[in-house]
């Protein structure tokens, strides 16, 4: 069916609507969590993406705002540029959540020690360490049981209300919502892991006493079996934490990045 067909078929602003909506949504299956996963196929990806974008359509052409579509060339792809950025935006606020959670995973690869075997992540296929990718499975398993897809579906359609179809965002309040989340990646790892990494370090410090008292010890024969038995019990007993912490966290985030979306007044 060609553009015509289209057009005849469910009429002018309906089509322009959906393409509209598809570039708004089309970052967050590049950049957020599950959504942009490697072990999702590319075309499985792009027919989810459409179907979203069938349905969040008519939201966002009855949303206020949102039903006068201009058709010039040039105003069209000033606002397809436009959605590109809205979306990102909000892309942008959950990649930086899982981001924290792959940071600590990262850490404490580094800390235990098991950073020397990096292999490939399965879900953004870059390297990463053992714990780098237990924590990202964990991440997304999690995501996926408190239903985090469905509060993102929700918070992009909810999108309409902040910035409509017609309208521009504020630059400047959307920069700002893009660095606080970058920002506080760093900060959300250490809260993360703070309690394997305490103890990790407590552990090399009662070791490197040991190895003064007791200077015959080989020590790191001894030392790093003990490091990688405590840190994976208290990464086990942490999960729960992680769980608790993770469900805040994408709430918080939806509501950051929905905040960051204003129209430029």
């Amino acid at each position: 069916m060609n553009a015509e067909a289209l057009v005849a078929e469910f009429g002018q602003q309906q089509v322009l609507g959906f393409f509209l909506v598809l570039a708004r949504i089309s970052p967050l299956f590049l950049l957020a969590p599950l959504f942009s996963s490697k072990m999702i196929p590319a075309r499985a990806r792009g027919v989810v993406a459409v179907g979203l974008a069938i349905g969040i359509a008519p939201i966002a052409l009855n949303a206020p705002g949102g039903g006068n579509i201009p058709t010039g060339v040039l105003e069209l792809g000033g606002l397809m540029v436009k959605e590109l950025l809205v979306g990102l935006g909000f892309a942008f606020t959950l990649a930086a959540l899982f981001a924290a959670v792959q940071v600590a995973g990262s850490l404490l690869d580094t800390f235990i020690g098991f950073s020397f075997g990096a292999l490939v992540d399965p879900i953004t296929g870059t390297n990463g360490g053992v714990l780098n990718q237990l924590y990202a499975l964990i991440g997304v398993m999690i995501f996926v049981v408190i239903g985090g897809d469905a509060w993102v579906v929700q918070g992009l359609a909810r999108s309409y209300e902040a910035v409509p179809l017609a309208d521009t965002p504020a630059i400047g309040t959307l920069v700002e919502g893009a660095q606080v989340a970058y920002s506080g990646i760093f900060a959300s790892a250490i809260e993360i892991c703070a309690p394997v990494m305490l103890a990790v370090v407590l552990c090399d410090v009662a070791f490197g006493l040991v190895s003064k008292v007791v200077p015959q010890l080989n020590v790191f024969a001894v030392g790093f079996p003990a490091k990688v038995t405590v840190g994976l019990v208290l990464i086990g007993a942490s999960m729960p934490f992680l769980g608790g912490w993770l469900a805040d966290e994408l709430q918080h985030s939806v509501a950051t990045a929905l905040e960051s979306l204003r129209v430029a007044g």
